[in-house]
């Protein structure tokens, strides 16, 4: 039997010991939840990453009655910088929410598992690891890369 280990480093930050780029990205994070469209749960994220060209775009959750039908803000944020700039990689994304009172939340949110495969999908695309930094108001999660979200991936190689 062989054993697979890998190993997750995760660091906690306070929003002081931030960069002023990261700063930046978590504010447009934060502002996005704002114009989320979550109706049914309440429950509002808004997402923003920093391209290689400097540009920050933003994105949020879209709720649907139907609610397969609907999508989180990661992808859709991640969907739009794809859409609008096809060949400039994605090297940070912020991920902010607040819950049903309108309150930020306290510990940070972690993508889904859906989101996960499109952030893994995008840094394949660019072959460059997307800096992840989770909201929450007693901490942010860094995240190195998607790999480290999702350890155990799904990619193109795994089409043959």
């Amino acid at each position: 039997m062989e054993e697979i280990s890998r190993t997750i480093h995760i660091r906690k930050l306070t929003e002081d010991e931030l960069s002023s780029e990261e700063r930046q990205l978590l504010n447009a994070a934060r502002d996005a939840t704002y114009r989320s469209y979550a109706p049914y749960s309440r429950f509002c994220v808004g997402a923003a990453v920093l391209l290689d060209n400097g540009e920050i775009l933003s994105g949020n959750n879209q709720e649907n009655c139907a609610f397969p039908s609907g999508l989180c803000a990661e992808r859709t944020t991640l969907f739009y910088a794809n859409s609008r700039h096809p060949d400039t990689p994605v090297t940070m994304l912020c991920i902010a929410a607040r819950d049903s009172s309108g309150q930020f939340t306290s510990s940070p949110i972690s993508p889904c598992g859906g989101c996960r495969q499109v952030m893994l999908e995008t840094e394949h695309r660019f072959a460059k690891p997307i800096r992840i930094l989770l909201y929450g108001t007693d901490g942010i999660y860094i995240v190195n890369s998607a790999r480290d979200l999702l350890p155990v991936e799904f990619d193109s190689d795994s089409l043959v």
